[in-house]
């Protein structure tokens, strides 16, 4: 530091400002590099999300064993030990600062009062959970916590809750790094693998003949048509396209209001029965699952009268940065080497069709053709390019107030993950399930499926306002997938 010193570049609070070398994460943290536009945006109060993991343990496992367990992984990510500064510029521009990590402030290990069996263990999570949404993490420590809770519940003897502002990382990326430090219980230096992506064969030969030609430009002009009329209809949804007034759309202030977590576990071996009698994708089936779901909800809701053309639509965060793998993510934790990192997340809207049908496969095949035609469109891309655009013409807020409008106008959040394929070990202790989801957003409703070894999780993050009774609503879920996986074995 003495050349540096002797230079007499300008400090920032007590860094010294160096000329450009090769990035590297120790170059990093002697900048404070800034935060990217989508972790600034997820700042603002009104998009003030956090995600939370919920992970059955298989095993009652101690708050020092815990501590040692993250000191030599999660702490070693520089996300999860640095804070977020304003820095002394004019710009007043918002960085990353390393800092220490007292663990004993991030690991909460709660003293629970109970006398022999009283204690629901389910129940208690669940309200534990949901007063958790009204308790701000510290902005003066890195932005994370894990709560310890050791009551015995109807999956778990022990459950964890795992809390990381959305500033960190796009949910991907997150939960990449969770697996990153697993491992596997049969082997404890092998980290977990995950299912290979199914890929698709492109319909058109090999050569430059005039078949082919013509295939290419009959495929740009579909993406670009399906692009213009996404990008129309996201316009539409920011100024005036709202989805229909049902159960299950967000009233105003929804943002600010604690959720409950839900969560069922379900077969995957059952979704993967319809997606082969249906030749299509997981996700492909989960669409149609979850419009069959929400129309028996409704339909209920509606005395049995379930409304014509009811729009209800879905946000779908799509991160157009390829997310790094666990195995990269486990070097960089062990090495502190470099590795793919941050948010650059665009947005793709989901239209759920919702019917009464005489047979159930209708479900999925209008799931197909919905995410077909999604499949074909680079929205994410253009949402993402323009709430970049935004950010450096009109700034931060004005691309907030954005993505606000166009979230608080569509009824529900819908994701899905892969998980491990075989069982895996966190900090000690045999996982059980893993429940991953988000609050802070203004939407009543996200749904959230998370597959692992052979189950797979459905998660439902509610504001009880709204929908005072989410376990209905896993249990149309889980009806739909018996219902829809009778009909798929049963067709010839």
């Amino acid at each position: 530091m003495g050349a540096a010193e002797d230079s007499g570049l300008p400090r920032e609070r007590g860094l010294v400002v160096k000329p450009p070398r090769p990035w590297s994460f120790s170059s990093v943290e002697e900048y404070g590099e800034p935060l990217s536009p989508a972790a600034r945006f997820f700042r603002q109060p009104q998009i003030n999300c956090h995600v939370v993991a919920i992970l059955g343990l298989g095993k009652i496992v101690g708050a020092d064993e815990v501590k040692a367990a993250l000191k030599d992984t999660l702490v070693r990510h520089p996300r999860f030990s640095s804070i977020q500064v304003v820095d002394k510029s004019w710009r007043k521009t918002v960085r990353w600062e390393r800092a220490e990590v007292n663990l004993d402030d991030h690991v909460i290990y709660p003293v629970i009062a109970a006398s022999g069996d009283s204690i629901n263990g389910d129940s208690f999570v669940e309200n534990y959970v949901f007063d958790l949404c009204r308790s701000p993490l510290d902005p003066s420590r890195p932005l994370w916590d894990l709560h310890l809770l050791a009551v015995d519940t109807s999956e778990a003897p022990m459950v964890a809750v795992l809390r990381i502002h959305h500033s960190l990382g796009d949910g991907v990326s997150l939960m990449s790094l969770l697996f990153a430090c697993t491992r596997r219980t049969s082997d404890f230096e092998s980290l977990p693998s995950l299912p290979e992506a199914r890929r698709r064969v492109a319909a058109a030969g090999t050569g430059f003949g005039a078949c082919k030609l013509l295939f290419l430009l009959w495929t740009f002009i579909v993406y670009a048509w399906n692009t213009l009329v996404d990008a129309f209809l996201f316009i539409c949804s920011a100024v005036f396209l709202k989805d229909s007034k049902t159960p299950l759309f967000g009233v105003e202030g929804v943002e600010y209001r604690p959720k409950r977590f839900v969560h069922r576990t379900i077969s995957l071996d059952d979704v993967k029965a319809i997606k082969k009698a249906m030749d299509c994708t997981v996700n492909d089936v989960l669409v149609g699952i979850t419009s069959a779901a929400l129309s028996r909800y409704l339909e209920r809701n509606y005395d049995g009268n379930l409304p014509q053309n009811l729009m209800i639509r879905s946000t779908v965060l799509v991160n157009i940065r390829p997310s790094p793998g666990i195995n990269e993510l486990a070097y960089m934790m062990k090495a502190g080497s470099r590795a793919k990192w941050g948010n650059r997340l665009g947005y793709v809207i989901l239209r759920f069709p919702i019917m009464n049908v005489e047979d159930p496969l209708d479900y999925i095949r209008k799931g197909i053709k919905v995410a077909e035609r999604k499949k074909k469109s680079f929205e994410a891309v253009f949402t993402y390019g323009s709430a970049l655009l935004i950010v450096k013409s009109l700034g931060i807020k004005a691309a907030a107030c954005l993505c606000h409008r166009v979230i608080s106008n569509t009824s529900l959040s819908f994701s899905n993950m892969v998980g491990p394929i075989e069982e895996v070990g966190f900090c000690g202790s045999p996982l059980v399930y893993i429940a991953p989801s988000v609050y802070g957003h203004p939407q009543a409703l996200t749904i959230h499926f998370q597959s692992y070894m052979k189950k797979m999780k459905v998660v439902l993050a509610v504001d009880e306002h709204v929908i005072p009774e989410p376990h209905k609503l896993l249990e149309d879920i889980a009806h739909s997938i018996e219902v829809i996986k009778d009909a798929a074995t049963a067709s010839p």
